[in-house]
């Protein structure tokens, strides 16, 4: 039997991580199937409610983190693993602030509404679709959104590979 030594992330810390992963993974399919679907299903609404809640979350997560630190990493791994895992995280959080922010300012820009899951609305930044700022948080929201995908799809492979093939209760320490 596999003795695990390291502490797990506290509740609310694993609350915060598996929603925003959740709607970031909602938002990516979304961003990248919202063509297809929008005859089918209004993909944009909820991608643009969900991004704003994102933002928020992550910002309730960073205070939270701000004052609870991660337990600390397995003595044995590497420094240059941990060195890229603390760059992943801090990779992460610029863009859970970042992808959200540019989407707002982008869809500030454009004349449909933006509601928090049609409960009420979220307002506007002032800009408008020939400000420079609008050509600038339209290309940025994709191109982060698709690097934020591939480093998702990293760090998803990492988790994995802690649990799975160096057994050393990385992954642990995100699960309930």
């Amino acid at each position: 039997m596999i003795q695990y030594d390291t502490a797990r992330y506290n509740q609310v810390a694993r609350w915060l991580h598996w929603t925003i992963a959740l709607l970031v993974i909602f938002n990516i399919l979304g961003g990248l199937f919202h063509d297809a679907l929008g005859k089918l299903f209004p993909v944009m609404p909820l991608h643009k409610a969900a991004g704003i809640t994102i933002l928020f979350l992550t910002l309730a997560r960073i205070a939270w983190r701000l004052s609870h630190p991660a337990p600390p990493l397995p003595a044995a791994m590497p420094a240059w693993e941990k060195l890229t895992a603390n760059l992943t995280h801090l990779a992460f959080y610029a863009l859970l602030l970042i992808v959200p922010l540019t989407g707002w300012i982008m869809t500030s820009a454009g004349d449909r509404p933006l509601t928090w899951f049609w409960l009420f609305d979220i307002p506007k930044f002032g800009v408008t679709k020939q400000d420079a700022i609008y050509g600038l948080s339209h290309e940025s929201h994709e191109l982060l959104g698709l690097l934020f995908g591939a480093l998702a799809l990293l760090h998803i492979g990492a988790a994995l590979r802690h649990h799975f093939v160096l057994k050393d209760g990385v992954l642990r320490r995100m699960l309930g």
